[in-house]
């Protein structure tokens, strides 16, 4: 084919090769290149941001609405009257010398763990948990004046908590960390159960809920102490300073209201905890003896003894003891009263126990 077009000539032979054009931009186009890189680049890391923001402040409010969140919170602003302490003697234990300790331990290094609030029924914080480290900061800001001990770090509780939950609480922090005494114990549930918003009246019930997370023997000398501190009231002068096994032997000796009347009276006289422990310690050792002269005279008494399951019943001396698995302290007592009623009438000849 010619190479020459329609008019007859062909392209001019130049002996020149054509070169290609730069294409790499100028200082204005590279500068305009850069920034846009630079605008997407931030563009991108404000999305990330902005979503990280959201995942936090998401979080942030899960946190809050559970209680995980904590505040500073002004100590005037804290009240302490809405829930009793589970303390008998709330002024020696102001003054002790464990309170001086933890004073020192709070000025050398500060509050480090936070207390429990909630909002009472006048809109108010009320203090549920840290009744020391509350205590131990107002001391310390009355007597220096600093503004760093006018402030307590604090958890704030979430929504409205049951009242009997709010007991629960402040016993397990003071169960775990504190040696309380059975009659400390005890008194709490005296005081929940005269609580109008708590629902059990009866003191004895209430241990199981307040103390689930106590062995159920502890249990039964916390019922114990409830029983004695209720019978005795404030003729016991000095309840903490009534020893376990002491306290425990005396409600279960105290059988008739005049045995009760007679050891008040008595009780009423003591100037010390050691005539007190005195004279709980006499009237047991009356009761043995009156009960062992009883056994004496009277007629040999039967023994009943048979197996239900793996449960053993053991019944003698117009006693009745049963021993098992079951923990029978976790069942309401209408419940057993049913079961006792039940069982009486099926000894009468009545109705079989289902």
């Amino acid at each position: 084919m010619s190479s020459k077009n329609k008019f007859g000539f062909a392209p001019l032979e130049t002996g020149v090769t054509p070169q290609r054009r730069d294409r790499a931009p100028g200082p204005m186009g590279a500068a305009v290149r850069e920034a846009a890189e630079t605008l997407q680049e931030t563009t991108e890391a404000k999305v990330a941001q902005r979503r990280q923001n959201a995942e936090d402040a998401k979080a942030f409010r899960a946190a809050r609405e559970e209680g995980r969140v904590l505040v500073n919170l002004a100590l005037s602003e804290i009240a302490t009257d809405d829930l009793p302490r589970d303390r008998l003697e709330l002024e020696a234990v102001a003054a002790s010398d464990e309170m001086e300790e933890l004073k020192a331990s709070i000025r050398e290094r500060g509050q480090k763990e936070p207390v429990e609030v909630y909002v009472g029924p006048d809109g108010r914080y009320q203090l549920k948990k840290g009744w020391r480290r509350f205590t131990a900061l107002s001391q310390l800001q009355s007597e220096t004046g600093e503004e760093a001990f006018a402030t307590i770090i604090a958890r704030i509780e979430p929504g409205q908590a049951d009242r009997i939950a709010r007991y629960v609480d402040m016993v397990e922090e003071n169960v775990v960390r504190e040696d309380l005494t059975f009659a400390e114990m005890a008194q709490v549930a005296i005081t929940a159960a005269a609580d109008d918003g708590v629902d059990e009246v009866d003191p004895a019930e209430l241990v199981n809920r307040l103390y689930g997370a106590l062995h159920k023997t502890k249990r039964s000398y916390i019922r114990n102490f409830v029983f004695l501190l209720s019978v005795l009231g404030d003729a016991l002068h000095w309840p903490k300073e009534v020893a376990r096994n002491l306290g425990v032997d005396v409600a279960r000796a105290l059988r008739k209201p005049e045995e009760a009347e007679a050891l008040r009276a008595q009780l009423m006289e003591c100037g010390s905890p050691e005539a007190q422990n005195r004279v709980l310690a006499a009237f047991l050792e009356s009761s043995k003896g009156g009960q062992g002269a009883a056994r004496e005279s009277a007629a040999p008494k039967q023994k009943f003894e048979f197996f239900i399951g793996k449960t053993k019943v053991t019944a003698r001396d117009g006693e009745c003891r049963i021993v098992s698995e079951r923990d029978f302290a976790t069942i309401p007592k209408a419940r057993l009263e049913e079961a006792v009623k039940a069982f009486e009438e099926a000894l009468r000849g009545g109705p079989r126990i289902r």
